[in-house]
């Protein structure tokens, strides 16, 4: 009974947080090595393309709340994120023609790229605390559990109660609908043969008649379909901050090197080792401990290795092991 206990809290305070945080990681860190893999740069705008992203659908959410709308009991965002997907492709492409085509045309090297996207990255930060302010957001509705400790006690008898929260359901559903999509679109269609064609060879691919600027408009729609999406499931289940994408760019990033960068699969890979990473380490294992171990050898402290304050440190550090051991990923992606 006590190993069950011991499960059900590990289950509560570990494993399901980190599987919704790593999916979230994972769809940001798609969006990433999608820019790295077929653009060639490091987009270091892309967390705060999920906070544009987000912002809008929080506007539409609220609109729609507004007149009455809702989906019962799931989020009412859920109806909005079409809206935000449609405000963040018009951002993310007005910028490409006016700021990063002008760089393509130059020939310029990636680095120069990556220093634009910082500033690219500042005034998408500035546009969003402009029309939504830099406070909290909460704009999650609908039920709150799937199933509530409270009830889970009752039913099982168990000390320990599992609470699944309706935001983590949707974050792992709505995760492997997406990587789905995703997979089939690059594998199966034209246009997602074409930009893999065009990722793995550029002048080859020019000369089999590939429309280049077709190739990057549509990553750039797909980029911030993930982004808006990745935000979306992020701000549901935690909150919303602009300021908190901007913090999140590390374990995206870490995310997406750790699997490959350029590796789709690598970028999934990695989102969840960087989640389980940082939820392990940061977790206080007393309550754990107590139920699997004998009374006289149970701790007496937290056993926690790093306070939560430093979770992303947790990301930096795997990162700079990764850069220094195996630059390609575990899934041998291009070396950064």
């Amino acid at each position: 009974m006590d190993l069950l206990n011991a499960f059900v809290a590990l289950s509560n305070f570990v494993l399901i947080p980190a599987i919704a945080y790593g999916s979230q990681l994972a769809i940001g860190a798609l969006g990433v090595t999608m820019v790295y893999g077929i653009l060639r740069f490091s987009n270091f705008a892309h967390g705060d393309t999920m906070a544009f992203g987000t912002m809008a659908t929080i506007i539409a959410t609220w609109g729609l709340q507004s007149m009455g709308v809702s989906l019962g009991p799931l989020p009412t965002a859920l109806l909005a994120i079409p809206v935000g997907i449609a405000a963040c492709a018009a951002l993310v492409l007005a910028t490409d023609r006016v700021v990063f085509r002008f760089y393509r045309a130059q020939k310029v090297v990636p680095v120069i790229l990556v220093i634009v996207s910082i500033g690219v990255m500042f005034i998408y930060n500035g546009i969003t605390r402009i029309i939504l302010g830099p406070d909290d957001q909460r704009f999650a509705d609908g039920e709150r559990f799937i199933i509530s400790a409270r009830d889970f006690k009752e039913m099982t008898g168990l000390e320990e109660g599992l609470a699944i929260r309706t935001t983590q359901g949707i974050t792992l559903v709505t995760a492997v609908i997406v990587v789905a999509l995703l997979f089939w679109f690059l594998n199966r269609t034209r246009t997602g043969k074409s930009m893999r064609a065009y990722s793995d060879n550029e002048d080859l691919a020019l000369l089999s008649g590939i429309d280049p600027e077709r190739v990057v408009r549509v990553t750039w729609l797909i980029v911030a379909a993930l982004a808006t999406i990745a935000g979306v499931l992020y701000g549901l289940d935690k909150s919303y901050k602009p300021f908190t994408y901007f913090q999140l760019l590390l374990p995206i990033f870490a995310a997406a090197i750790v699997g490959g960068l350029g590796s789709p699969l690598g970028a999934i890979a990695g989102g969840f080792v960087i989640a389980f990473s940082e939820v392990a380490i940061t977790y206080a294992w007393k309550k754990v401990l107590e139920y699997s171990l004998p009374e006289s050898l149970a701790p007496e402290g937290l056993v926690q290795l790093l306070s939560t304050d430093y979770k992303f440190a947790v990301s930096f550090v795997i990162l700079v092991i990764v850069l220094l051991f195996r630059p390609t990923g575990l899934f041998r992606g291009k070396a950064v």
